[in-house]
């Protein structure tokens, strides 16, 4: 089960987040907003999952980033 962790205003955005949690260890997936037609999905809004028993580690990640 995926766990959304954040949300990026566009899919380069969220493959940075992607490769940032997968360098960290901690599997990720992105998927673009529902109901966004196909030839938009390069600016669209995309969320960031990681699987559940991965939150807490992608949270503390998260935290030592600020």
């Amino acid at each position: 089960m995926w766990f959304e962790i954040k949300r990026a205003p566009n899919k380069m955005a969220a493959q940075m987040w992607k490769d940032y949690f997968e360098g960290e260890g901690i599997p990720s997936l992105i998927l673009p907003e529902e109901g966004v037609a196909q030839g938009l999905r390069e600016r669209c809004p995309y969320r960031v999952f990681v699987p559940r028993a991965k939150v807490k580690v992608a949270e503390e990640s998260l935290r030592k980033m600020r």
